[in-house]
């Protein structure tokens, strides 16, 4: 069981592993919606995040009804 210094200074982002969690804080996020002005693929690019921290960021975006920013690779394909 997690404690709660696992998910100390994150806000309501949910639990994703350590090295993820230490990306959001290091880029200022630490609210899930906050993470609608970024696109997946910009955190994909930050060290630390990897492809099971995004799904289930994305997961908890999605159970809000959110979801990230377009990004240019998102704006390409909608054309």
């Amino acid at each position: 069981m997690a404690s709660d210094k696992d998910n100390r200074g994150t806000g309501d982002l949910p639990m994703i592993g350590s090295p993820a969690q230490r990306a959001l804080l290091a880029h200022g996020y630490t609210q899930l919606d906050q993470l609608t002005g970024v696109s997946e693929a910009e955190i994909a690019r930050w060290h630390g995040v990897g492809p099971k921290a995004l799904g289930l960021l994305r997961e908890a975006l999605v159970a809000r009804g959110l979801a990230f920013a377009a990004g240019p690779a998102d704006e390409k394909a909608g054309q």
